[in-house]
């Protein structure tokens, strides 16, 4: 077993960061809200966001580039510029309520200044990411993932009507209402998120220069096998993620929907929402879970960031890199974190600033994964290891839903 999680990558370590503070929050109020009832969703998307994170990280492998450098090389400039200023709002953002969201959940631990304690998570972001090598960083991502089965734990705290669960799960409940319709969205903007794209292609490149390996599109005889590691690492990481999302839910339904609390804007909320009812061994555990998550999603979310800009500016990229040898790729990261942290000591309500931080990840969503696909479709970029047809299929499909699901939320 434990080689087996050795051999996993920058699947388990994307499909981890998908469950940060803010999707937390997430799920806690489709769970408060809902129940059991809108589980379902997330078997629904789950080979959706397979497929996508698949295409993402066969781009990195055989091109041996990231998305922003293929778009920069191969689509209109205008486009770049576009994807490029939306990521970096969305993910400054999103670092934002997750450092908040880790500050509040040790003010609740052990109380204390949260604002100091906010600035502080981000700093130590910061410094891991520039100065640990890539090497044990990527080990410590690894390892940090298990920070998540805190969730599963709680399981066993909370009084969980297990047949209504697995009837949520397996059974759609669909009453085409508004509530139901934004849950829906909800769920899959927290999903499919773009910073996951772009952080899992970046990270196959990583892999590809560790290991001294040349990308497929030169070596094409090592893709059966990178491809199987591709898929496995993939399949295994996002099922992880939805398995995670599944215990938030069950957990937040057996306690504060049992109980009457239907209204959660943030995971540090439903960790104190939980003490009374479920006890204190379950509180702290969700409230460690989401230092321990963050500490996972700031790095991928700063990290993504960065490999976004410095492939579109075509910068020395990379976190293998000295800090010497990549200023910018690491100035990027530092100013995305420490900016996200600043959010915190602004007027600014962080549960507005992060609805407008999923309207911008939906509106992005859909057309960066069509045009990730139409560069897993072109020969120019992926040379003979263009990607399949039923691959190909299923990412479209991804797509449309994707793309209807921002369409409802805007006109919601």
């Amino acid at each position: 077993m434990l080689s087996f999680f050795k051999w996993l990558g920058p699947g388990l370590v994307t499909g981890a960061a998908d469950d940060d503070p803010s999707g937390i929050g997430t799920y806690s109020q489709i769970g408060a809200q809902f129940g059991y009832t809108m589980a379902w969703v997330l078997p629904f998307v789950f080979p959706l966001l397979a497929v996508i994170q698949q295409v993402s990280a066969r781009i990195g492998a055989v091109s041996g580039r990231g998305i922003a450098q293929n778009l920069r090389l191969h689509y209109p400039p205008s486009l770049l510029r576009a994807v490029v200023l939306l990521l970096l709002f969305a993910n400054v953002i999103n670092i934002g309520a997750d450092l908040g969201a880790m500050g509040a959940a040790v003010g609740l631990l052990v109380g204390g200044p949260v604002l100091a304690y906010t600035l502080m998570f981000g700093l130590l972001c910061v410094l891991l990411e520039v100065f640990v090598s890539y090497g044990r960083y990527a080990r410590l991502l690894k390892w940090s993932t298990l920070s998540l089965l805190a969730y599963v734990a709680v399981l066993f705290a909370a009084d969980v009507d297990w047949r209504a669960a697995l009837a949520g799960t397996l059974v759609p409940r669909v009453t085409f209402d508004a509530a139901q319709a934004m849950a829906m969205v909800a769920i899959l903007g927290t999903t499919i998120s773009p910073y996951l794209i772009f952080w899992q292609s970046g990270q196959e490149v990583e892999e590809l220069n560790r290991r001294h390996v040349k990308p497929l599109c030169i070596a094409p005889r090592e893709a059966g096998r990178e491809f199987a590691r591709i898929r496995a690492d993939t399949l295994f990481g996002m099922g992880f993620s939805n398995l995670i999302a599944l215990s938030i839910i069950f957990a937040t339904a057996a306690t504060l929907h049992a109980n009457g609390v239907t209204d959660i804007t943030t995971s540090a909320e439903a960790a104190e929402a939980l003490r009374p009812i479920a006890g204190d061994l379950a509180f702290a555990m969700f409230a460690c879970g989401i230092i321990g998550t963050g500490l996972l999603a700031v790095p991928v979310l700063a990290g993504s960031a960065a490999y976004c800009v410095s492939e579109a500016f075509g910068w020395v990229e990379g976190l293998n890199r000295k800090p010497r040898e990549a200023r910018a790729f690491y100035a990027t990261i530092a100013v995305a974190t420490m900016g996200g942290a600043a959010l915190n000591l602004t007027p600014i309500d962080p549960v507005k600033a992060l609805y407008w931080s999923a309207v911008v990840n939906g509106l992005l969503a859909a057309p960066l994964m069509a045009v990730m696909l139409l560069i897993a479709r072109n020969p120019r970029v992926m040379k003979s290891l263009v990607v399949s047809r039923g691959l190909a299929a299923v990412g479209w499909l991804a797509t449309a839903v994707m793309a209807t699901a921002s369409a409802v939320f805007l006109l919601s």
